[in-house]
């Protein structure tokens, strides 16, 4: 498609069980070049080459493109992992290159700035204030109004997201959000909550496209929730006939709101709430989808997400599939009944009579997993199913879940106490 001797750059690659198809599938479209922070062993076999350096050190990263650029043509840039972004936008802008804009990705990161430019849009949100004490976080719940959500600024996948219905739940909140934004994930955006109106209905998530500006969906999944107060993601579907993929009120929307952080080439994972005033989006993310919502929806739909991510990268429309047939594919994710240390996990094989298209430990033996709010995404296992339908795929996916076998020992005492 591009000369052989051109690479597209890929910033962080992200954990082999969660990404490693997307890094086969884009290399499947073009040749790539790695930014990690480790040497390159499974990768291998899908890059042209690789540098390594701290891929969150954006100077160090500037540094090292400067360096490939000199020697090799790189025409794009891109990146699935939610800490890289920004960075990505500055090496894209550094280069040249097709991306996103740097204030496009400030507003998808920071959801401080996301709900503001939004707002002033006139983009349906939630209603929201920003709280940096306790105190601050109390009076605000008070004037949006019981209940509210409390999130840090500059996480992903609901890590430190939590529901709160009185005032002290509104402090214990504050708490773990605050405590989540000081990760080492995200010091940009460390310190204080959002404090957002808690939206009733639905939850999904809409992978796009967006070419100079023009926004396409690509898929539609629908989000299964769980371990109140927190936001658990436990699964996901994608219904290749959903049709919300045709829902005017939904893709204007979604246009508009890309339109106005000012998103110009590259994916987006918009995370919308079906409200009964309409569809109000939770957030826009510049990246692909995590928990391998985009395989359910190369599954669904046909529609190849490592190809669109290189083809946006290099500034050309990518091929989004749209089929006829009602092709349903669902991901559960089996989580430990409490915080233990992992002696084992096995998963059900796929077989054509079982629905079951793929099946996969998500951790070794010796893992420690916490559950919130000790820590987050304590996951195990996953399976992945299709069905005709969306009742038929969930049928499927508890049976396969129910046949992964989970056999753990309890945390020791004292990393149980105090967290590790």
């Amino acid at each position: 498609m591009s000369p052989a001797e051109g690479v597209v750059l890929v910033l962080g690659c992200g954990r082999r069980r969660y990404r490693e198809y997307l890094l086969s599938l884009a290399a499947a479209r073009h040749p790539l070049w790695l930014f990690d922070e480790s040497q390159i062993t499974w990768q291998r076999e899908f890059v042209r080459g690789g540098t390594v350096l701290d891929v969150r050190d954006r100077d160090a990263a500037l540094a090292a493109t400067r360096e490939l650029a000199a020697t090799t043509q790189v025409l794009g840039v891109l990146s699935w992992d939610e800490m890289l972004v920004v960075s990505t936008a500055h090496v894209a802008r550094e280069l040249g290159l097709p991306g996103a804009g740097l204030d496009a990705v400030e507003a998808c990161r920071d959801k401080l700035r996301g709900r503001r430019v939004l707002t002033a849009a006139g983009v349906a949100q939630p209603r929201f204030e920003f709280a940096g004490d306790e105190r601050q976080a109390v009076a605000a719940a008070e004037r949006i109004g019981y209940p509210v959500v409390v999130k840090p600024r500059g996480m992903a996948a609901s890590i430190g997201v939590s529901l709160a219905r009185d005032a002290q739940a509104a402090r214990d909140a504050f708490r773990a959000a605050e405590a989540a934004s000081r990760l080492p994930a995200a010091p940009a955006y460390e310190g204080g909550a959002l404090i957002e109106e808690y939206l009733t209905g639905p939850e999904i998530s809409v992978d796009g496209a967006v070419l100079d500006g023009r926004y396409t969906p690509m898929f539609v999944a629908r989000k299964m929730v769980g371990m109140h107060p927190y936001f658990e993601e436990l699964g996901h579907v994608v219904d290749a006939a959903d049709d919300l993929l045709a829902d005017p009120q939904l893709l204007d929307m979604l246009a508009a709101a890309h339109r106005a952080i000012g998103f110009g080439y590259g994916v987006t994972h918009t995370e919308v709430k079906l409200t009964e005033r309409g569809p109000v989006i939770v957030e826009i993310n510049g990246r692909l989808g995590g928990d391998l919502i985009p395989l359910l929806g190369r599954f669904a739909t046909g529609t190849d997400p490592g190809a669109a991510v290189v083809d946006l990268a290099l500034g050309v429309p990518p091929h989004i599939q749209r089929v006829s047939e009602n092709r349903c594919v669902g991901v559960r994710f089996g989580y430990p009944l409490h915080d233990c240390v992992v002696e084992s996990v096995s998963v059900p094989r796929s077989r054509p009579d079982n629905g079951v298209l793929a099946a996969a430990a998500l951790v070794d033996p010796g893992a420690e997993l916490r559950l919130p709010p000790g820590d987050f995404i304590a996951r195990h296992s996953y399976v992945i199913c299709a069905g005709s339908d969306p009742d038929d795929c969930a049928a499927l996916l508890d049976k396969a879940l129910s046949e992964v076998r989970l056999t753990a020992c309890a945390l020791p005492a004292d990393t149980a106490a105090n967290g590790g």
